[in-house]
């Protein structure tokens, strides 16, 4: 799975490339701060999501590669923000200082900023054969990344600090702050690899599962895990006060409620058939990694 996983990295990353080059001007210091959080290690997987799904419905990824770029951009400004003083007030990320550390809090916000333009910059130059897919799909990027995708479950997860959740409060939260733009990933890529009703849908019901499952393996690594694998301390969501699955039910019904969703995102997929092995297998990859 690593190999293959980084073979895809690797597509991913030269195309990232391309939609980040550096210019020789007087703002260069910005392009060299949105590259330096882009291309700080990070796994890539809402890229690979999108990507994989548009194969297995049938898809061209060179069609989504442009979306499946946007959202990695979307998602590292969202990093970029989150690691700011007047939220998560972070010094590492993925064992590198982060962006504030490094160019100073002011051009960490433009850097956030500026992805979340270039964005949508790239994805609005769309000049391929499924213009009416594409529109669709841009208005779910922005949907997924808005006040009721990611923004929107930030602010829950900021409100909730400190406070008594629910496990269904909880759940909230991370279907929007973490799973909004994993659903957005494989839904734009089923959306433009061509996939039907019923293969969307599944496809959606596959990412909200996997979503959970991820959150839920953030928060058992933030107890078990090393500061050395994480690439950040280890012990913060319980410093701040955080709401975590670990802290609403324990560590071993964390680790069963990962593996239940885990599963569920994998049946979700037996209508693709042995088209889904790869999404499948990718599913137990992310619920037994380290880091």
């Amino acid at each position: 799975m690593k190999e293959r996983l980084k073979e895809q990295i690797d597509f991913i990353d030269k195309y990232l490339d391309k939609y980040l080059a550096e210019k020789e001007n007087p703002q260069n210091i910005i392009y060299k701060a949105m590259r330096y959080s882009v291309f700080a290690g990070g796994k890539r997987l809402r890229p690979i999501l999108m990507l994989n799904v548009c194969k297995m419905c049938g898809g061209d990824v060179n069609e989504v590669i442009p979306f499946a770029c946007a959202l990695e951009m979307i998602h590292t400004y969202s990093l970029i923000h989150d690691d700011l003083p007047a939220m998560d007030n972070d010094d590492l990320r993925r064992g590198m200082p982060t962006s504030h550390i490094k160019f100073g809090e002011a051009t960490a916000i433009l850097a956030g900023d500026a992805l979340l333009n270039r964005a949508f910059e790239v994805v609005s130059e769309y000049d391929g054969d499924n213009v009416k897919r594409a529109m669709k799909a841009i208005n779910m990027l922005a949907v997924s990344s808005g006040t009721e995708g990611m923004i929107g479950g930030q602010i829950v997860d900021m409100e909730s600090e400190g406070k008594e959740i629910t496990l269904d409060e909880l759940r909230y939260l991370h279907l929007n702050k973490t799973g909004a733009i994993i659903r957005s990933a494989c839904t734009i890529g089923a959306l433009m690899g061509g996939g039907s009703e019923d293969e969307i849908e599944a496809v959606d019901e596959f990412a909200k599962n996997l979503g959970v499952a991820f959150q839920i393996q953030d928060d058992i690594l933030d107890v078990t895990g090393s500061e050395e694998e994480l690439g950040k301390p280890i012990g913060s969501d319980a410093e701040e006060n955080k709401n975590t699955y670990v802290r609403l039910v324990g560590l071993e019904k964390s680790r069963e409620l990962s593996e239940e969703y885990s599963e569920n995102a994998k049946k979700a997929l037996d209508i693709f058939g042995e088209r889904a092995q790869f999404l499948k297998e990718l599913t137990d990859y992310l619920i037994n990694r380290k880091n």
